[in-house]
């Protein structure tokens, strides 16, 4: 008869206790896909004496969750804490020393040291599992790793943050500031109190950058992740994306090009027509493009106890049949060195939002600015005003160098006749 799978979970906060009820509550059915019992056997968090939706009385307790790692009644250990560094990273290294598979939901852990730790996978002979790292309950790892492996690809586009769309289809529908639906976010607990790990863009490049060593065979690089965050777009910007057919989200786009692999996370006006664009409130999507299968598109929940939670069990499932694969689709000595692609390389269309003195002249000032630059403009729209009152100009323009647009961007936001800096937004096709 098959032994159990002696399960240890280090964090039980809102995934931790998701994964912890999930492994109670459907016993049977996990030993009926798997073949195999999954019991839970060691525990740990902040707080013991703490109510929760599941009795852990009958349950070991490990007030120092690296003890779990070291365990002789734990095979896998379920590592929910977070963060990069500390007693998360101690944990993971310690478990892959000992030969212990681990299940993870730690972006930041893996965008940072995820090499290192496949590496002692390998060694070890033991797996590293990151599934619910990114994008909630959607599998994306297994597709990008598994279900399209047949696929070169050309690029991953995805909505990875359901606290920056929550903000961004709030400001929009109820017409507000993103001051006030980030607060009523903070009041409904999709925001963090400390906001700007979110609406920063920092929790995206995290993911992408995993994204994109799975999509493209490379070791993740987070320093190599162009980030911008949601905090500069106004209720202005999404009433003129709206006249030009566009919805504005925040993006994380990995994609193979002549100059190398471009990441980049940042505001993005999409069609409201197209896959990415009418994605609504806390949803994360991704669109994947490979050379034999074309677009694919996945769109669910990106956060949340019972999502999340599935994708950590999902893992945990794999371990008890014995699947085995590498962490990031290659061995890590195969991953190839591939270079990355910087910011003024970028080609794409613009939107630039100034706000200008009424006065003769200024439009010339700012056309002769991108005459120089060789700039291609598609359109302008100028809303109503009072007579005397600075207006809100919208430019946007052909494809074009980002470096050129820069420049441009740079020399308006210095004329006497604009009163506020310019905005840009980059405009995606999907």
């Amino acid at each position: 008869m098959t032994t159990p799978l002696r399960v240890g979970i280090a964090g039980l906060g809102t995934v931790g206790g998701g994964t912890l009820k999930i492994l109670s509550e459907h016993t049977a059915m996990l030993k009926a896909r798997t073949g195999r019992e999954i019991v839970i056997t060691a525990l740990s968090a902040r707080t013991k004496n703490k109510t929760r939706s599941t009795d852990i009385s009958g349950l070991r307790w490990f007030d120092n969750p690296v003890a779990i790692a070291s365990d002789a009644q734990v095979d896998v250990v379920v590592e929910l804490i977070g963060g990069a560094e500390g007693v998360a990273r101690e944990l993971v290294e310690t478990a892959l020393k000992n030969g212990k598979s681990v299940v993870t939901a730690n972006k930041a852990l893996i965008a940072h040291h995820g090499i290192a730790l496949a590496a002692m996978a390998e060694q070890s002979g033991a797996l590293l599992a990151f599934e619910a790292a990114v994008a909630g309950g959607i599998p994306i790892i297994k597709a990008l790793r598994d279900g399209l492996a047949a696929n070169n690809f050309k690029r991953v586009v995805g909505i990875l943050n359901g606290t920056c769309n929550y903000i961004l289809t709030s400001m929009w529908e109820s017409k507000r500031s993103f001051d006030d639906v980030l607060k009523e976010a903070q009041e409904k607990g999709y925001a963090e109190a400390e906001p700007s790990f979110d609406v920063d863009g920092i929790d995206t490049a995290h993911k992408l950058a995993i994204l994109t060593s799975l999509a493209f065979g490379c070791a993740p690089s987070i320093g190599d992740v162009y980030i911008e965050g949601i905090r500069r777009v106004t209720l202005r910007d999404m009433e003129f994306a709206a006249e030009l057919g566009y919805s504005i989200k925040l993006l994380g786009i990995t994609s193979q090009t002549p100059t190398g692999v471009e990441q980049r996370v940042h505001p993005c006006m999409v069609r409201m027509d197209s896959p990415l664009g009418t994605v609504p409130g806390v949803f994360n999507a991704i669109l994947a493009e490979g050379d034999s299968v074309g677009t694919v598109l996945f769109e669910g929940r990106g956060a949340g106890a019972g999502p999340t939670a599935s994708s950590v069990v999902a893992d945990i499932m794999d371990i008890a049949r014995g699947v085995a694969y590498k962490p990031f689709t290659l061995p890590v000595s195969q991953l190839n060195p591939l270079p990355f692609s910087t910011m003024e390389h970028l080609k794409s269309s613009y939107y630039l939002r100034l706000r200008v003195i009424d006065k003769p002249g200024v439009l010339s000032e700012v056309t002769g600015i991108f005459k120089q630059e060789q700039i291609s403009l598609r359109s302008f729209l100028q809303h109503s005003h009072k007579p005397g009152e600075p207006v809100n100009v919208v430019v946007t323009t052909h494809d074009t160098q980002e470096s050129s647009m820069l420049r441009a961007v740079d020399a308006i936001a210095k004329l006497a006749t604009v009163s506020e800096t310019p905005y840009m937004i980059r405009i995606e096709t999907l």
